[in-house]
């Protein structure tokens, strides 16, 4: 693991427990995105998450696929993602602490991935879509859903957010509105088959079978 991505895995190990009994912001929204997520499931999926955080999203969407392997650099936030599961009884989902660069490296490939919250917060957003576009299988499924901030009133808190980060309170965070995304997405070599503003960018894109 690089010096970059130890610091980032320190950062969200320090933030895990506080970031598990944060609530969910809007939590119409994300039930939504939630209901509209697995419309594109089937039993036989093979699904990845990265970025999964403490695994509440993976394990929503647990019952509707046959596997899913969900990701974090944090290896605090896979533990307690982990005791999620063993409270709720969950076999089905695999926690393992990788970045996108250590899944690509395998040549897995699955159905479906996920990207919840995570893209602006990557260093570089367009070599982590074509690494997602390479780990989907033809005909598979990304949904992301993006905070495009240069799209919101949050924009102003730019500055804040770099102080942050400069005093290791804030992590990375990139600034881009929801058309640069959806290029960046097609760029990438998907197809967009859904897009729209819900809390968040919510984008639901295809690769060619």
């Amino acid at each position: 693991m690089t010096t970059e991505k130890r610091k980032l895995a320190k950062f969200w190990d320090k933030n895990a427990e506080s970031y598990a009994k944060s609530p969910t912001r809007n939590e119409e929204a994300y039930l939504e995105k939630i209901k509209k997520t697995q419309s594109y499931f089937n039993p036989d999926m093979s699904l990845l998450e990265f970025g999964c955080g403490t695994g509440t999203t993976a394990l929503h969407h647990s019952p509707h696929v046959q596997q899913i392997l969900a990701t974090d650099v944090s290896p605090k936030m896979l533990e307690i993602a982990q005791d999620k599961a063993v409270d709720q009884d969950v076999g089905n989902v695999t926690f393992q602490q990788a970045t996108l660069d250590d899944l690509a490296a395998t040549g897995q490939t699955f159905d479906g991935i996920l990207g919840m919250n995570i893209i602006h917060l990557l260093a570089d957003k367009e070599k982590a879509l074509a690494q997602v576009h390479g780990m989907l299988k033809p005909g598979g499924v990304f949904i992301s859903s993006t905070a495009c901030l240069a799209d919101s009133w949050l924009m102003i808190l730019w500055p804040l957010l770099i102080l942050g980060r400069l005093i290791g309170k804030a992590p990375l965070v990139r600034i881009f509105g929801m058309k640069n995304l959806e290029r960046a997405i097609e760029n990438a070599g998907f197809t967009i088959q859904h897009s729209e503003k819900l809390n968040g960018t919510f984008i639901v894109a295809t690769k060619q079978v």
